[in-house]
């Protein structure tokens, strides 16, 4: 049996397990290209999806291995998936119990990565494998991610392509990771970059942004886009709101997450003094000026409730440092990350 081969036990659908996996012959661990794929109610496209990327990998010339994800499909994805993994030795596939998400397929996949670099491309025919060897290429300049850029989309340009274009503004105007083209699945990541990133809902748009904060080295290459030729779009303007909500959580991933007291003390903070300033008023008014304040709730109520809401802001503030400690003490993470080190012990310069 090929060592990359990793069969999937008889049930139709199984979850990945937190056990950790048997130790991997030397060409598992020298494997050079892990590609995943996520698939969602995509039976009429499995087929021709691996073909065409086994095809693409097969002419690059390296050691690779394909993992596709079955996110939960209610059509026959699965047993086309079946029907692939026992004609492609490099295939592994995993099959989610229910729908998690785009966002979990993927994180799914980098877990189960073995490749020096990953690259992740969606199941549905839209993006080109034929585009990988450019994504390489770029890849092998020094950066540690390369986005695919759609620039000639073939999608309709209101409840699509405007949206899209609003939403790559905002996220790179917030992250200050330019790119023009977010949503394309079609990228190319340092194994080392990915692999301890933590991906929740639909942050996985978002992951050369939270990597920036990391010192990732971020470029793209324009890439095709295709027609869908079969099945549905998961996308579309209901999704907007999550979009945005996504982006408050960005921001404060990539300005607060560290250290949460700069927004919440600096709430806090603002309120506090407001409710300060608006109460010494109230004095000065009641009490030099010998004016009645009892029907003017701006100078009683409010300057008590602005206090009281800064110092709860304030605490709240301390309580999140104290989790951050928590957070990284408990498990030992550093607050730095180092990408390259120059050591006399050893006699080559070591890349982490």
């Amino acid at each position: 049996m090929n060592p990359l081969d990793v069969a999937m036990p008889a049930e139709e659908h199984r979850t990945a397990t937190n056990e950790q996996p048997a130790a991997l012959p030397d060409q598992a661990r020298r494997l050079a290209l892990s590609v995943v794929v996520p698939f969602c109610n995509e039976e009429d496209n499995v087929p021709a999806m691996l073909e065409r990327l086994v095809t693409a990998l097969d002419e690059i010339g390296e050691p690779y291995e394909v993992i596709a994800i079955d996110d939960g499909s209610t059509d026959a994805t699965f047993e086309k998936l079946r029907e692939c993994f026992a004609s492609y030795e490099h295939l592994r596939v995993v099959s989610f119990r229910r729908n998690f998400g785009q966002t979990a397929a993927l994180s799914a996949g980098i877990d189960l990565a073995r490749g020096k670099v990953i690259v992740t491309i969606d199941g549905d025919l839209q993006n080109d494998p034929a585009d990988i060897p450019k994504l390489l290429a770029k890849f092998d300049e020094g950066y540690d991610i390369v986005s695919g850029w759609r620039r000639h989309r073939k999608e309709r340009l209101l409840n699509r392509r405007l949206p899209s274009r609003i939403a790559n503004w905002l996220i790179s105007t917030i992250s200050r990771v330019k790119l023009h083209d977010y949503g394309c699945t079609l990228k190319a990541y340092a194994r080392d970059v990915v692999k301890d990133l933590s991906l929740y809902g639909d942050m996985h748009r978002f992951i050369p942004a939270i990597a920036s904060q990391m010192g990732a080295r971020i470029a793209e290459v324009e890439v095709n886009d295709s027609p869908r030729r079969s099945g549905r779009s998961k996308y579309g303007l209901t999704r907007t709101y999550k979009v945005i909500l996504d982006l408050l959580t960005l921001k404060f991933m990539l300005t607060f997450f560290h250290r949460p007291m700069l927004l919440f003390g600096m709430l806090g903070l603002v309120s506090f003094l407001v409710g300060v300033g608006l109460a010494a008023y109230a004095l000065v008014v009641r009490l030099i000026l010998l004016q009645p304040i009892g029907g003017r709730p701006l100078l009683t109520l409010v300057p008590f409730f602005l206090i009281i809401i800064g110092l709860i802001f304030i605490s709240f503030g301390l309580q999140f440092e104290m989790m951050m400690r928590t957070y990284y003490e408990s498990q030992k993470k550093p607050t730095y990350v180092v990408r390259t080190t120059l050591d006399r012990t050893s006699a080559d310069e070591t890349d982490v």
